[in-house]
């Protein structure tokens, strides 16, 4: 297991770019240094595999079209040496159905086609860096976690042997209990916060999809443990997000019918990407059934696995109509037509009408969606409060906007680029 890095500090994280033209190679060292990264460079694979024995690096990044041993040839070497570096490969040409292959299987996390755009390549190192992160945090959970069910195993047997004291052994045992119940909480609040860094609108949608889960479960009575379920797989339902491109992501949200057949099958892939990423802890192994399903049909044309009617888990049905709702950009009636419309297609009948019965009972946090700075408008309401690059705040969350508002925004931009995201709610 690699040691964890320090997250607050870009130096910490050592980048390993391997690549045969030294031009290109000098162009990633100076671009990733000039971001504070630690970078280490190798002209060849065999010298990037001897690098590897100097320590653990955060990402790897490599060439494809290499002398002697090709990227993916050389990333497969990567992940049985150091498991939890993200690698990324660089190409010029390549087969898609050859990279999502590869991401499938682990050997990559992203790729990145030549020549790059700076930003994008930035993005993704970023991207992978946090992915990193996650990994190291998440193994010292579930390290932690192991050592406590270790713990409780031998407290149990302990309360057979010691009757006389049974009620302080019960109490520890309840404090070990709310300890792997933070233990997780801590979990999914970091996912949530990875998803919301990796694509802001992410983390608003997954709080309007919890409330209206959160609101069925009371409906329904459901059993605490279907609750949690329900309501974890609502905060986590588009953790799966973070291996598609922002841009992918962005087109979907505004034009979902503008994507080709590959854009296509590379999105339907986040449900099962969302299932691998909450498979970290044994308490989400149902959290990932739950998300693998929440996009299946009730006439079996949805995905991944083409499920239909009650072969869908009841939960991942409850949940398909909560997403389709907290999404849908149609006004109230709207939305209530489009899910009329869809049920006993799309929808489960039964979950449209929970949902249905639900809805007075749920606190819906307003829409957010993310402009421009040139997009911005009067009487337009921010969502997210807007910070120069040092941290102060200039304009707060919830301020409606106006003329005199907007021109302090473009004036300070055009001395200091405002790099952040910008939401306003709907």
């Amino acid at each position: 297991m690699n040691p964890e890095p320090n997250a607050s500090d870009p130096q910490m994280h050592r980048i390993l770019v391997v690549d045969d033209e030294n031009i290109v190679l000098v162009a990633l060292r100076e671009t990733l240094r000039r971001e504070g990264y630690d970078v280490a460079t190798a002209l060849s694979a065999a010298e990037g595999l001897e690098q590897l024995k100097q320590g653990p690096f955060s990402v790897i990044i490599t060439d494809h079209q290499m002398p002697g041993m090709t990227g993916l040839e050389f990333l497969a070497r990567v992940k049985e040496i150091q498991p939890d570096s993200t690698r990324i490969l660089i190409t010029a040409v390549l087969s898609l159905n050859t990279v999502i292959d590869a991401i499938n299987k682990g050997e990559i996390y992203r790729f990145i086609v030549k020549p790059w755009l700076r930003e994008e390549l930035l993005a993704t190192v970023k991207n992978a860096v946090q992915r990193f992160e996650l990994i190291c945090r998440n193994a010292v959970l579930q390290a932690a976690t192991l050592a406590m069910n270790d713990k409780l195993s031998r407290l149990n047997k302990s309360l057979e042997e010691q009757v006389g004291r049974v009620e302080d052994q019960n109490k520890q045992l309840g404090r070990m209990n709310q300890a792997l119940e933070e233990n997780l909480q801590r979990s999914v609040n970091l996912c949530v916060r990875t998803m919301e860094t990796f694509y802001p609108i992410l983390g608003s949608q997954a709080r309007r999809v919890f409330e209206l889960c959160k609101a069925m479960a009371g409906s329904l009575g459901l059993p605490s443990d279907q609750r949690q379920i329900l309501e974890i797989s609502a905060w986590l339902h588009d953790i799966g997000m973070v291996g598609i491109p922002r841009q992918l992501i962005k087109r979907w949200h505004e034009t979902p019918g503008g994507l080709n057949e590959a854009e296509k099958r590379l999105f339907e892939q986040h449900p099962v990407l969302g299932q691998e990423l909450t498979s970290f802890m044994s308490p989400l192994e149902a959290v990932g059934q739950i998300i693998r399903h929440h996009h299946e049909y009730f006439d079996g044309s949805g995905y991944p696995d083409r499920l239909r009617g009650e072969d869908i888990p009841w939960l991942a049905r409850l949940l398909a109509v909560s997403v389709y709702y907290a999404e849908c950009n149609f006004d109230g009636e709207g939305v209530m037509d489009a899910l009329k419309l869809g049920s006993g297609s799309q929808f489960d009948p039964d979950a449209v009408r929970i949902l249905m019965r639900s809805l007075p009972q749920t606190i819906m946090p307003k829409r957010q969606r993310e402009v421009l700075l040139s997009e911005l408008k009067p009487g337009m309401v921010l969502a997210k409060g807007i910070y120069t690059a040092n941290g102060l705040l200039l304009i707060p969350e919830g301020q409606e906007l106006n003329a005199t508002f907007i021109d302090k925004l473009r004036n300070h931009n055009r001395i200091n680029p405002i790099s952040q995201s910008l939401l306003v709610y709907c």
